[in-house]
Order: structure tokens, then sequence, then C-alpha cells
């Protein structure tokens, strides 16, 4: 954060034409829900214990680090700084820290103070939380550290236009007023994505004899201004592009889930850049199954632009799809006994949140539910391979320990068998072939005992067991070895340059 700026980006409450406008949705993806976060942990610190926040702050590349300490002035809205100032920065240390002290009832909120920091640990595994607790008792202090377990970081949200279906009257307005273009052709062509010039010239030819390319876009009465709202919600544009979006990405959620579960299993997905309502938007899903602290049955983690989304879980899109319209039994999945991880995560210029606490998604829009259920499947699919190949490995271990589990009583039956015949009088006329008397004399002799027929059947066993490992290994394309690329050098060629040595490689020059 800039030094100067700190004290009012922190300091002061909330500003009531960023909130009614709702302008936060309509250009960039963002994080979080009101933009008064930090605002409103400064505001709940100054009720429960009065105490200030203190911020520390530096970005890359400068040789200071900002401090401040200050609260608000709640009547006047307007930060009350204690103290601000510039300190060395010797360490080249960047980045933000926020400190906050409150005062709230530990037991009751503990466990959703844990379960958000797991999912922010999931959704963000390329930072690193530490959080603690310090109570009276020193027994009943705690300390967690959610490591960081890679350094790929999602794009910045890119800043983007309104796209002509998705404004509404107001928002046209308020364009109008802030627009540097002069007449409605200009505005049509720049101030929205997806408007091109020709395309501008066609929808004013057909907003009627009153409208003209020339017209000055400031001078539009508010009965042409719903004539325009009307032909945008009316005519055909293309759909908006995904570009502006920042997903966390399906490398970084599959190590989150990975690195927060320790799952058996994990399969994810990323669906490609879908549009409603002329916002674009895409979903990000993952099923994991087993793991540690998971229980049995369906574990749904909800996201909105990478923020984790807690309460009002029964009315969410993705809780409703997950419960209601999977059939996770025809992918070899027991919804009820299985410890069943379901991650979803939505990224969009305008999350279509329901309520005034902003914590689910409705159910009501269906190519937000349709992507969810899409998105879901093709995680379900990727785990029925795995779960098949999984259950017909078991199925073959099955069967060696049942083979190896009979082989004493075989081979004593054999042994007992072959004993009988060998004691019998020799036949008047030979009743076996050469390779049957050679094993009866052996029989006789003890040179062949039932310790033998062990250890025969035993290597038989592993044999069985050793070809059907190497078919399966076949299917599931483990059987493809490290290939590492070899050049040969020919026998004409000769050496005429000194080698450059390394502690990791020599580099020659072949002629």
């Amino acid at each position: 954060m800039p030094h100067d700026d700190i004290p009012n980006m922190l300091g002061r409450g909330i500003y009531v034409c960023a909130v009614l406008s709702g302008t936060k949705y309509g250009l960039r993806q963002t994080r979080g829900k009101f933009g008064l976060g930090a605002k409103m942990a400064l505001i709940w610190s100054k009720m429960s214990t009065g105490l200030p926040i203190e911020i520390k702050s530096s970005m890359k590349g400068q040789n200071y680090v900002s401090f401040c300490r200050l609260d608000i002035d709640i009547h006047k809205n307007v930060p009350h700084v204690h103290l601000h100032e510039k300190r060395e920065n010797k360490t080249h240390w960047h980045g933000a820290e926020i400190q906050v002290i409150i005062e709230e009832n530990w037991t009751t909120h503990r466990s959703k103070i844990l379960h958000y920091m797991r999912q922010m640990a999931v959704i963000t595994p390329y930072a690193q939380f530490l959080f603690r607790f310090l109570s009276d008792a020193a027994d009943k202090n705690l300390t967690i550290k959610f490591a960081r377990r890679t350094d790929v970081m999602p794009l910045v949200p890119l800043q983007t236009k309104h796209h002509p279906s998705a404004v509404d009257l107001l928002l046209i307005k308020r364009l109008i007023a802030e627009t540097t273009k002069q007449n409605l052709l200009q505005f049509l062509q720049h101030e929205f994505v997806n408007i091109s010039k020709s395309h501008a010239e066609r929808l004013i030819g057909e907003m009627g004899p009153d409208f003209s390319p020339k017209m000055t876009v400031k001078s539009l009465t508010s009965q042409q201004l719903v004539r325009i709202h009307q032909l945008f919600r009316q005519a055909k544009f293309d759909d908006p592009s995904g570009n502006c979006l920042s997903p966390a990405g399906e490398y970084n959620l599959r190590l989150g889930i990975i690195k927060e579960l320790y799952p058996d299993m994990v399969a994810t997905h990323a669906s490609n850049p879908q549009v409603f309502e002329g916002h674009p938007f895409i979903v990000e899903a993952g099923i994991s199954i087993g793991g540690k602290d998971v229980k049995q049955g369906l574990n749904i983690f909800r996201f909105a632009n990478r923020i984790p989304l807690l309460f009002e879980q029964g009315a969410d899109v993705i809780t409703r799809t997950a419960a209601k319209r999977i059939n996770w039994s025809s992918y070899k999945i027991n919804q009820q006994q299985d410890k069943i991880g379901v991650f979803v995560s939505i990224v969009s210029t305008k999350i279509p949140f329901k309520g005034t606490g902003k914590e689910y998604i409705g159910d009501d829009i269906t190519e937000i539910s349709s992507a969810v259920k899409s998105a879901l499947k093709q995680c379900c699919l990727q785990l029925k391979s795995k779960i098949a190949k999984k259950l017909q490995a078991r199925e073959r271990q099955d069967r060696k320990r049942n083979l190896n589990r009979y082989i004493p009583d075989v081979a004593r039956a054999i042994m007992e068998t072959l004993v009988e015949i060998a004691d019998e009088s020799p036949p008047k006329r030979p009743r076996y072939d050469k390779e049957d008397e050679e094993l009866l004399e052996k029989i006789n002799s003890q040179e062949v005992t039932e310790t033998t027929f062990k250890d025969c059947l035993t290597q038989h066993v592993e044999q069985v067991d050793y070809e059907m490992a190497l078919d399966y290994a076949m299917q599931s394309g483990v059987s493809k070895e490290p290939r590492e690329a070899i050049f040969l050098n020919s026998l004409e060629g000769s050496y005429k340059s000194v080698d450059f040595q390394s502690p990791v490689f020599v580099f020659r020059f072949i002629r």
C-alpha cells in the first residue's frame, strides 16, 4: 500500500456511493463481497477493545517499511492516526501485515475460524497463514501454521468494460456522465465491449428516427436512455471474454487439496469461460476421496472469487448440485460411507449472491447450475477410472492371498495321493508314461516331498500374479519406462576441444 494512502484506505468507513452503485463487480473480478473487510475489522476492534490497529506495509523494491497505528472516528467517518512513519527496511521485506486486537468468545467461534483458515489455505496454496490464539491459561494457547506449497500465483484480474447486456439504466446514466466521448457512436463503440463501429451504427439505426450517430451523448433524454436500455436487452451480442478473470487454477486447487486434506485420490477440472447476464464466469471443481479430518459423506467447500463461503450452505447452488444432481454410485463412490471432499470455486465479474450477508450463490441461475454440475461430473469421471483400477488391484491382491492360504492343504493332498499310488503293487501292464513313473520313483525315494509341491505352487501363484500385474500396468500406462534421449557419436568423430567442466554437466564439442 502506498505510504500516504494507508490512513484513508483502512481508516475510513463505508463509502455509500460505492456500495449502492455496485461498481465493484462491473469492471473487474474482485475478492471479497462488500469491500469492507479491513474496515469492519477496525470497527470491531474499536467497539470491543477500543485498541487501535497496526499496519505494516512495504512494496517490492522499497527501502522503507510504512508503519501506521490508527483507529477510526465512527461518527465523523475519518481515521484517527496515532503514529504514521517510515522505518528502515534492512531485510528488503515486502508485503502487508495488519494486527487487530478484538474481544470475542473463542469457544463459540473456534470451529468457524479454523474452518475458514483451512479453506483459505486450500484456495491459496501460494500463501502462508500463521494463526495464534493466546489464552489466560497457557495450556489453551493455540498456534496453527498453514504452510506455502507453491510459488505459482494467479494472474491479476484485468479491468474490462461493461457488456451491453449486463448494464442497467442507472449504470448507463453514470457512464454517460463520466464519458469523454462526444457523440453517441463513439460512446457505444468505446464504453462497451463487443460493440464495433459497424455494430454501433446498426444499433443506432434500430433505435429510431430520434437517434443519429453524431448526436451529443450528454443531450440524451430519459426516454432515449430507456430506449437504449431496451435495445441492449433485445439485441444479440457476442459473449464477453473470460480473459479478465483470475481463477485459482487447477494446479493450485489440486495442491491446496492435497496439502490440507492428504486424500487417497483427487481429481480437478476447470471449465471454459461461460456467461450469464453479460458477465463471464469460470467454475473450478475438485473432488477428493479420503483424507485426514474429513467426515464420512459429503464435505463441501465453497468459494466465490477465491474467498470461502461458510454460512447458509444448504441453499447454495454448489451444495444442492452435489447432494441432489450427482449420482455418486454410478461413479463407484458411496455417498454415505466414503469421505468425499467437494471443492467448487466460482469466479466472475459479478457473483450472484443471495441474501443480505452474501453467503451463498442462488440455485436459480441455469448457466451456473449447469456449469457446476458439468465440472463435478468431469471430476467424477476421472475418479471412476482411478477407483476401478484400485478395485482391480485389490481384487488381484485378495486372489493371491486366498491362493496362498490354500497352498499347504493342496500340497498335502497331492502328496498323500501320490504316496498311495506309489505304494501300490506295480501293475502287470504299464498304466503310466515315463514321466509319471519317474515322479513316483522320486516320491518313494523322498526326492520329492510336500515342501517341493508347496514351493512349486507358490512359484506358480507368483508367476500368475506377475502376469496380471503386468497387464494392469499396461492398461494404466505404468509400463512406459522413463526415457532419456541418447546421442551417439560416430566412430569417425574426433574430439579437438577441451571439455567445459561444471558440478552438474560436461559440455563437449563434437566434430
